[in-house]
């Protein structure tokens, strides 16, 4: 039988309104939870990228993978362990303001982006694990509000797998467009 472990889906899609929600039935359908979702433009002018963080297996997070490719405005899909990639969220925290939450901040080197008399607001940038660890220990003296933002990820390996698949994809719309002609002459 096989795991669950996490893995992280890069969609690349065009910015096509109701996508969001055709992706997210994906994994509704399969019964597949989404741990973490983040959208933003790519480096690729007109290419938006998500960033699906999920806890399945390899066998259901491929049909998953191949499921949203499927949909008219998506590009490629592409699936990652936590291994092969550099991630990163954001937390901001709004806690009690005291000397102890005061010498915290100074210790983990948190970034400050608020001080009133009664509550101090603070960042903290890293992965789910020291977001989360920054928390508790923040707990104790009363966390007012916590919110942490969605997984952003970059792949680590040199390539990049969606300019070789842009590359492929018109080498081959160009291969198609001259067999077009060939067979008319």
């Amino acid at each position: 039988m096989e795991t669950e472990q996490e893995y992280i889906i890069t969609v690349f899609s065009e910015n096509k309104v109701g996508l969001l929600n055709q992706i997210t039935t994906v994994f509704t359908c399969r019964n597949v939870n989404i741990e973490s979702l983040t959208t933003s433009e790519s480096a690729e002018l007109g290419i938006h990228k998500f960033t699906i963080v999920v806890r399945t297996t390899a066998s259901k997070v491929e049909r998953l993978a191949r499921q949203i490719e499927k949909k008219i405005d998506v590009l490629k899909a592409f699936v990652f362990r936590p291994e092969d990639v550099v991630q990163q969220e954001i937390a901001l925290y709004k806690v009690t303001r005291s000397r102890n939450v005061e010498e915290l901040v100074r210790r983990y080197n948190i970034r400050i982006l608020e001080i009133d008399d009664d509550y101090i607001v603070v960042e903290k940038t890293g992965d789910k694990s020291e977001t989360r660890a920054l928390f508790d220990q923040l707990r104790p003296y009363g966390v007012q509000q916590f919110v942490r933002s969605g997984t952003v990820a970059i792949i680590k390996t040199r390539r990049e797998l969606l300019n070789e698949y842009l590359r492929e994809r018109e080498r081959l719309e160009e291969l198609e467009k001259h067999e077009k002609r060939e067979q008319t002459i």
